[in-house]
């Protein structure tokens, strides 16, 4: 994708698998705006958009971030977004763990 090596990009699906296999990923759209839209429990400490997501998704999940201390990066793309953490489709994923969204931005931004 963008700017992931293979090889990079092959530890970013494992670790987005590991944080779904440990319960630390939100995923969907329905689902993730719903978790952004209640400022006061919102767990979200990443937010990745596929590379290939609309950009009325990355917008809309830019404003609903707005001032908010959530990163936000572009990766993958909806099929292996999905694949990854064991799902259909996904033009996003929400990480509620600081130490997976630590790890994956790591990831995301070599």
């Amino acid at each position: 994708m963008d700017n992931l090596d293979n090889i990079n990009e092959q530890k970013l699906m494992n670790l987005l698998g590991m944080a779904q296999k440990a319960g630390k990923v939100i995923s969907g759209d329905f689902v993730v705006t719903k978790e952004l839209s209640d400022e006061r429990k919102c767990k979200i400490k990443l937010l990745i958009v596929a590379g290939d997501a609309t950009t009325e998704t990355l917008k809309k999940m830019q404003g609903l971030i707005g001032t908010r201390n959530i990163e936000l990066r572009r990766a993958l793309d909806k099929e292996i977004l999905g694949h990854c953490i064991g799902k259909e489709y996904r033009a996003t994923a929400a990480i509620t763990d600081e130490g997976f969204a630590k790890a994956l931005l790591k990831l995301i931004d070599t």
